[in-house]
């Protein structure tokens, strides 16, 4: 903050939303209005919410823009979200996702 008390969220007239909660594995994690999934992962800590189908490595966000798929999540029941690309809501559902994301399903 400046001297005089100017800071950027004042000088464009911010005005944040509270913070909500969503879940992460069963924990609670603090998100922000405008966060993508990725974002508020990664503000709590948690760096890997996937496991890769060969040797069960772990991955997260990497690119931020899409185009890498190594944040895939399962949000809400849905394998395969790009963490990085799906806005967070109050209450989502995140899990970890193992593998190619379709275990339990017929494919």
């Amino acid at each position: 903050m400046a001297r005089d008390g100017r800071t950027p969220a004042r000088l464009v007239g911010a005005a944040p939303r509270a913070a909500f909660e969503i879940t992460f594995d069963g924990r609670p994690v603090r998100a922000l209005s405008g966060q993508s999934v990725a974002a508020a992962l990664w503000a709590a800590g948690i760096l890997a919410w996937r496991t890769t189908r060969v040797g069960g490595r772990p991955r997260g966000a990497f690119c931020g823009i899409g185009q890498c798929h190594d944040c895939l999540a399962t949000v809400n029941g849905r394998p395969n979200r790009r963490a990085c690309l799906v806005p967070a809501r109050p209450g989502d559902v995140v899990t970890t996702q193992e593998g190619h994301g379709r275990a339990g399903l017929d494919a």
